[in-house]
């Protein structure tokens, strides 16, 4: 009735076997959970020698008690490298501080496998405090040890892959740095009475610019040059690029008129990328012309859409070479390009760039380096020369850091000034 009346809903079926399952663990002796327990377990004397061991342990290892208990020492149970470990680090710890919990050791089965365990020991001491023997748990590993071995394969096999990729990546760089030489001229030609220099800044190695120049000869007193910047970066552009550069030196050699140059450009792209991937740029096309005479150089230049070209006198000034209206080459049909010229004398240096350098950002605001800061810095370098003064730009660049995400071309002519007699026989 007790039983009903606290829970009148439970069937005595139930209850019973309840009853029987509480019965069977009470059959249980603490030897039997000691000779039974998911852990092996050991104690020895102090000197290491095997006192009792249980069952658990002893199928691991393949041994019975008989050829262990008061034959062996717990070291006799290790490999060669656990032995030496236990020896120099985990008996030195157990020594001093009376236990040691969860170290990794290696066990060696009869059949000469190894058992990655995680052993941990306590000494037991009597009532005085003398230590009496040492008790010690071992916690089987191999589960633990595959995990960890996996998570090392997996590793492996992640680093193995990111060195794939890096050295993907560094043919990548290689290719595309062969590429983007392949689109520039490698040497600039020797202009009589000129001196030229050249730099082309790669902001990223990684992707593919679109800036480009050119100087080469009309006939035997006239030199065409030109600079220009294809919208956007990668193959696209390096197309567009290749285009444009082998297209103003065909249209050159037909007209060497600026405008004419960059019309016929203007022409080919708004036929070639109409629709709705259209291609452009921004060029500046010019046309050199020596006087023995006078020892000055006539340049004409049209822009379409490009940053004007910096003029450096030789007693230090900077004025922009302005062309105002020059539009984008390939976006209209029929666009209008303004021409514009100016005599260089000795020591004088026309700078032709791409827009790379002047929307530089810097400062903490990270403000446009713009057209005037170019000047201004310019004109500090114009008694260098070109090659003075690409040096000098070339710093400059380096010192943007990342404030340069564009890359930057750079073209400088100058008139070198003449050789006397005296100066020719130094």
């Amino acid at each position: 009735m007790c039983r009903t009346a606290q829970n009148p809903e439970r069937p005595d079926s139930e209850e019973e076997a309840t009853d029987a399952v509480f019965s069977t663990l009470l059959e249980d002796t603490v030897e039997e959970l000691y000779e039974s327990a998911p852990c092996g377990y050991l104690s020895t004397l102090m000197d290491g020698t095997i006192a009792k061991v249980n069952e658990t342990l002893l199928g691991w290892l393949g041994l019975t008690r008989g050829e262990v208990v008061g034959r062996k020492r717990f070291t006799d149970l290790l490999t060669v490298g656990g032995k030496l470990y236990h020896e120099t680090h985990f008996a030195p710890l157990l020594r001093m501080q009376g236990e040691v919990g969860e170290i990794a050791l290696e066990l060696r089965t009869s059949d000469g496998r190894r058992l990655p365990v995680l052993v941990s020991s306590r000494v037991k001491t009597s009532g005085d405090g003398e230590p009496m023997l040492i008790r010690t748990t071992v916690f089987d590993a191999r589960q633990r040890r595959a995990y960890e071995n996996e998570l090392l394969r997996e590793r492996k096999a992640a680093e193995e892959t990111q060195r794939q990729a890096e050295a993907d990546r560094e043919r990548l760089r290689e290719a595309l740095s062969v590429l983007q030489q392949s689109l520039l001229p490698a040497t600039l030609p020797a202009v009589p009475g000129m001196e030229v220099a050249s730099h082309y800044h790669t902001a990223s190695v990684d992707r593919l610019g679109g800036d480009f120049y050119d100087l080469f000869p009309l006939d035997d007193r006239r030199w065409a040059f030109f600079l220009g910047d294809v919208c956007g970066k990668g193959p696209q552009a390096a197309a567009v690029t290749s285009l444009a550069r082998y297209t103003l030196r065909a249209a050159a050699l037909h007209d060497p008129d600026p405008v004419a140059a960059l019309t016929t450009l203007n022409t080919v792209l708004h036929e070639r990328f109409t629709g709705e991937d259209p291609r452009y740029c921004t060029a500046i096309f010019g046309v050199l012309e020596p006087d023995a005479a006078s020892g000055a150089t006539t340049v004409r230049i049209a822009s379409g859409g490009h940053p004007p070209a910096l003029v450096l006198r030789a007693e230090g000034r900077a004025e922009y070479l302005h062309t105002p209206g020059g539009l984008l080459v390939g976006i209209l049909p029929d666009p209008q390009f303004i021409s514009a010229g100016t005599a260089l004398r000795p020591g004088d240096t026309l700078l032709l760039y791409t827009d790379g350098l002047t929307e530089a950002r810097i400062g903490a605001r990270r403000e446009l380096y713009g057209e005037e800061a170019l000047r201004t810095f310019a004109a500090g370098h114009a008694q260098g020369g070109p090659h003075g003064l690409v040096t000098a730009l070339r710093k400059l660049l380096a010192g943007f850091g990342d404030g340069l995400d564009d890359d930057t071309a750079l073209l400088a002519l100058g008139v070198t000034h003449p050789v006397s007699v005296q100066e020719s026989t130094i």
